[in-house]
Parts: C-alpha cells; structure tokens; sequence
C-alpha cells in the first residue's frame, strides 16, 4: 500500500501521544515528543490537531510531524526502525518541500528531524541548509537524584495545580519574554496554561515552581513522561529574570529530574540552542550531559 498523510482528529490525540512515547528512547535522537504536544496544547486541543501530520501505510503510523509556531517550524519524529527507509523518506520529502502538499508554505521554513539521516540528506538534496546548532542534554535517572543542589539554593519546590497558577506564569513570562507582565497578559498566558492542564496530555505532566525563602516565585519547569523506561521532556524551564544567579536554575532543573524519576522515567532529555551557553552550562550543572550538537534544516526565501 502506498504511504498516507493525514491530519488527525482530536479523539486520535491520544493514539498520536502512545505512538510518540513508543518511538522514545535513552539511546535515540531528541526527537518530538509527547511533552512537545502536551505544551503545544495550551492552544487547545482543535488547533494542535491542526498542527499534527501524521504518515502511515496499511494502518501502522511512520511518521509524525508538529507545525509548531507561525514561523514556519515543522517538528519531526520518524518510527526508530524506518529512519532509512527510502519509501517513507522521499515521501516525506516530497510533502515538506511542496507547499501545494499542505504541510509547509512557501517561502523559508525550519524542518526539525533529529536522528532522520536520509530524510535530512535528501532535504539537503533540494536545497536546504543547516539552521542554527542545537544541544541535546540527556540525564540517566536510574541512579536517583541527588537533591543537594536544591536544598544548597534554598529554595522549596512545589508542585503548581489550577489554583496556584499565577505565580508560574508570572515566572515564565519573565523568563522568556522579559516585558511588562500587565492584567491583559496574564490572563491570557494564565488562560492559556489552563487550557494545557485540561488538555489531552497534561495526566502526563507535572509543573513545577521554586520558591525562595522569602516566598518568591524564583523558577518553574513543567516535566512530560513518555511512560515508564522512556525518557521524559523538560518543557519549559525559566527563571525569573530578578532572580537570575543564584541557581535557581540548576535547582529547578535537579527538581524536574527528581520528578520525572518519580514518574518513572529513564532519564530526562532537554534540548537548548547551543548558542544560549547560560542555558547549557545550567543543565550541565544539574546532572545533565551535553551530547553531539544537531542542527535543523532551513529553507530560504
């Protein structure tokens, strides 16, 4: 049978998210995970179908892709046993690379496929570029966690349910986007968060934040597992900008490691952009090892 794209239907999320956590493995690529899905789902369940692409043949999924954010950013993960799989890979191909497919516009695009060699190849045959270097960091979890690192910071860390929300987000708004946190955006990025918690995904995660002693919100991380024996997603991690230099990051970072091995995950995996150094030396500092750094594919104009 020939290879199928389509689009998934919301009662599918699930399916998608076992699929996902099946392909997830210590010795793999950091590739899209369930976590991926799970905080793109702060837009709502309708809108990261719509953002889902899935490739299969004869009933069994091939291929999962994520259309994640307006720039033109499509995240991949491919089944670990047909990441050379000719068929699949030019099939792939041929669906990113022509917009009338309905996958990427035209114009400059970002395809992210870790550990897809030939599928990579066979984009670069067309004319895409390597974009921007990336770091995967991956920490084993089978030898515990020691929490020494987060009782040194002095900070204590708490799990954050709907009714504590809003000194995450203020934290993460701070972290990532660094403006004025006014009413209109905290309702929105509170709303948006909520959505997330009641979401399709989020029995899969944990959100957590660190306080310091005079009760600050200083820190916050939200963890996803990919089951027992697979590696679970930190996504996101951020601290708050007034706070920044006093480990609060490798505290909150030891913190999701410690919550993901009692989820039972194998390990915890983050990717950082290779260039924000700060983000990298924190991880490592947190247990984490950096391994080989990997690169996206960009499309120009």
């Amino acid at each position: 049978m020939s290879i199928e794209m389509t689009t998934p239907r919301v009662q599918d999320l699930d399916d998608v998210a076992a699929v996902l956590s099946g392909w997830q493995h210590d010795a793999g690529p950091l590739h899209l995970h369930p976590g991926d899905l799970g905080w793109h789902s702060s837009r709502g369940a309708a809108q990261t179908t719509a953002s889902l692409r899935a490739w299969s043949r004869d009933g069994r999924t091939l291929a999962l892709g994520l259309l994640d954010g307006p720039d033109g950013l499509l995240r991949m993960a491919l089944h670990p046993d047909l990441r050379d799989d000719e068929e699949l890979c030019r099939q792939l191909v041929a669906d990113v690379d022509d917009p009338s497919r309905g996958v990427l516009g035209a114009g400059e695009a970002i395809v992210e496929a870790r550990g897809a060699e030939r599928f990579s190849q066979l984009l670069s045959e067309e004319g895409w570029q390597p974009d921007e270097p990336w770091t995967p960091l991956h920490r084993d979890l089978s030898s515990g966690v020691d929490d020494e690192r987060v009782r040194g910071a002095g900070v204590r860390i708490e799990v954050i349910d709907p009714d504590r929300v809003d000194s995450w987000v203020a934290v993460h708004w701070s972290a990532f986007k660094g403006t004025p946190f006014g009413e209109e955006e905290r309702r929105e990025v509170r709303q948006r968060w909520l959505t997330m918690a009641d979401g399709p995904f989020y029995h899969r995660a944990r959100s957590l934040a660190a306080f310091d002693r005079d009760g600050n919100a200083v820190a916050v991380t939200t963890v996803w597992s990919a089951g027992p024996g697979r590696p679970g997603l930190v996504e996101p991690m951020g601290v708050h900008r007034d706070h920044r230099g006093h480990g609060y990051g490798v505290a909150i970072s030891v913190a999701a490691a410690s919550a993901l091995r009692e989820m039972g995950s194998s390990s915890a995996v983050v990717c950082a952009e290779s260039s924000n150094a700060a983000a990298v030396s924190t991880y490592v500092a947190a247990g984490f090892t950096a391994r080989e750094q990997v690169a996206d594919l960009q499309r120009g104009a």
